[in-house]
């Protein structure tokens, strides 16, 4: 079953979001705020494979629901819907540990593909490869099969979106890959917004793997381009 959770203050969107996802496959748990989505997380034993929030709610907003969603689950799906478009309040979602955000007023369509995009990378995340395959670097290892990251033998908490960037990475060792690539490779080919999503990612994910993420050592920028991985094996 595809379960997804939807907290959504306005009925109309709501009942908008809540039938072209049932009528995508999905099965919709809908609640009207966030202490209810919380409420309902918890009750169902977290068995949701994504969290579709608004931002602007009475009482707790969207930002503290994916903070505390994201606290008990590393590998659920988080999508924002909000009409705030200011680049603050995205960066700002994307660094709380969401996955994507989508801006209202919205397609169903567009709401939709941004779900199932989500949705097949859970399903990566929870079936795993048939056999253990080990990606290294440096003090860095990245286990295929548990779709974990360990720096010097310790675990690093990462997101499916940021385990998926440090696979491309790992995978492409000292290449300059175009933040377009990356994007495509990572959010699909029918995304439908900009590559700043990928650049806010890597913040995020310096912030949890540099020794000094304002001098990044590993994930290097190549200006005007994208990133490499600046892979210390090849020194």
């Amino acid at each position: 079953m595809k379960r997804i959770l939807v907290c959504e203050d306005e009925d109309v969107i709501r009942d908008f979001v809540v039938i072209n996802l049932q009528r995508a496959g999905y099965t919709v748990v809908d609640v009207n705020c966030g202490e209810d989505a919380l409420r309902v997380y918890d009750e169902q034993n977290g068995d949701f494979d994504i969290a579709l929030l608004d931002i602007t709610m009475p009482g707790i907003d969207g930002f503290t629901v994916c903070k505390k969603l994201r606290e008990k689950s590393g590998t659920l799906g988080i999508i924002f819907l909000s009409a705030k478009t200011q680049e603050m309040d995205k960066v700002g979602g994307l660094m709380l540990g969401a996955d994507d955000y989508v801006t209202k007023p919205f397609s169903p369509s567009e709401v939709v593909a941004r779900v199932d995009a989500v949705y097949r990378r859970v399903c990566m995340a929870s079936g795993g490869v048939k056999e253990t395959s080990v990606v290294s670097s440096g003090p860095f290892v990245l286990n295929q099969k548990s779709r974990t990251l360990t720096k010097n033998g310790k675990p690093v908490d990462v997101t499916q979106v940021e385990y998926q960037i440090m696979e491309l990475l790992l995978k492409n060792k000292g290449v300059a890959l175009d933040r377009n690539k990356i994007l495509t490779e990572i959010w699909g080919e029918n995304y439908y917004s900009d590559v700043k999503i990928v650049d806010v990612n890597i913040r995020r994910l310096r912030i949890k793997i540099e020794d000094e993420p304002s001098e990044p050592v590993y994930i290097q920028t190549v200006w005007g381009y994208g990133y490499k991985w600046g892979d210390p094996d090849a020194k």
